[in-house]
């Protein structure tokens, strides 16, 4: 399998990114049976683990001219005047930079989410909470794995983009353990799960679509677990300390919002940056992201209860207070029900290979 340190287009600064870390490791002796919401998730959590080598096809292949076989709408430039210029060979190869680009940053944001998860299996004090964290550590790996293969097909592999290595950074720098849940839990997975539905949704080709689909499946349950341990655990807060977490989720949705603009990408394509951005910043691809992307976190920062005058105010100025209305439950049995379906569609492909391979042997 071809090894990702040879396909990155840019320098990675080296083979490691190191964060300087500050907190206590939580110990519970207590054993207890927990919350039967919890254990319910983690006892799901058990059930539902898969094997990335198994469950999709790799022997599927990407398409040579658009890899995920998306709409044109999809890549962000596809109207800005240096892209429109273009003959169809040097398009296709913008295509397939950009998609890479993206499940560069879907690997990289996955293994953060793994060092997330098992930071959380050290620090939070709940027993039922820990084994949870456990399982969605498991999950993060697999989601690596799968990601990293889907990578090798594309022959090409970005480092982590700077606005999502400073989100990362300040959720993993914090010595609270409810800060790395609440950047991970909520934050980071929301803005993943944005961007995995629009492949999943819009991608023709069955692997990237696959692959996108079984992820989605396991991350609505990790936004589920965010969900239980910070509702119970924030109204305990103080309203100066739920004050200093609403801050830092504004923050962080303005970040997501206003600076993935692909930078590095454009640059190494020799493309005009600013053209570019603008170009990115303005299409219907962003736009629909953009409310994907805060249909998956408003509602989940509600539920939780951080929801006073700061937060309203900021996502009200944003424009995004319509999304907190969103029936978040509805959203995960969505994800369930569509990687299910995969499954079903493989299956019966399966049978059709089967049934034709007995009738050739008669």
């Amino acid at each position: 399998m071809t090894a990702i340190k040879d396909i990155y287009a840019l320098d990675t600064d080296g083979s490691n990114w190191t964060v300087p870390q500050d907190f206590d490791v939580s110990f519970n002796w207590d054993y207890d049976d927990g919350r039967a919401a919890m254990m319910g998730l983690y006892a799901k959590g058990k059930q539902m683990q898969w094997d990335a080598e198994t469950r999709i096809d790799w022997s599927q292949e990407l398409d040579e001219d658009n890899p995920e076989q998306m709409p044109e709408e999809s890549l962000p430039i596809h109207m800005a005047g240096c892209y429109l210029k273009m003959s169809p060979k040097e398009k296709a190869n913008v295509r397939r930079h950009f998609q890479a680009w993206q499940i560069s940053q879907f690997m990289q944001g996955e293994q953060g989410a793994l060092i997330c998860a098992a930071k959380i299996v050290t620090q939070v004090p709940d027993a039922d909470s820990k084994f949870y964290a456990a399982t969605q550590t498991i999950d993060e790996a697999r989601h690596v794995e799968a990601y990293k293969r889907l990578l090798t097909k594309f022959k090409v592999a970005y480092p982590m983009t700077k606005p999502l290595e400073e989100l990362i950074d300040q959720t993993l720098r914090d010595s609270r353990w409810d800060m790395t849940y609440l950047g991970m839990q909520v934050v980071i997975e929301g803005l993943a799960l944005a961007a995995f539905g629009q492949i999943r949704d819009g991608a023709q080709n069955p692997l990237a679509a696959q692959v996108n689909a079984y992820v989605m499946q396991d991350e609505s349950r990790h936004v589920a677990f965010g969900r239980l341990a910070l509702r119970d655990y924030y109204p305990q807060l103080t309203q100066k300390e739920r004050n200093e977490r609403e801050e830092f989720l504004l923050e962080a949705c303005y970040l997501m919002r206003d600076r993935f603009d692909a930078v590095e990408l454009w640059q190494n394509l020799g493309l005009p940056i600013e053209e570019c951005a603008t170009a990115m910043y303005e299409s219907g691809f962003m736009e629909k992201f953009r409310n994907s992307l805060f249909t998956r976190i408003v509602p989940i920062v509600k539920d939780i209860g951080l929801w006073g005058d700061h937060i309203r105010n900021g996502y009200t100025e944003m424009g995004v207070m319509e999304y907190a209305k969103t029936d978040v439950q509805a959203l995960q049995d969505n994800d369930e029900d569509i990687a299910k379906q995969f499954d079903a569609r493989r299956r019966d492909i399966q049978r059709v290979i089967d049934r034709a391979a007995v009738a050739a042997a008669e």
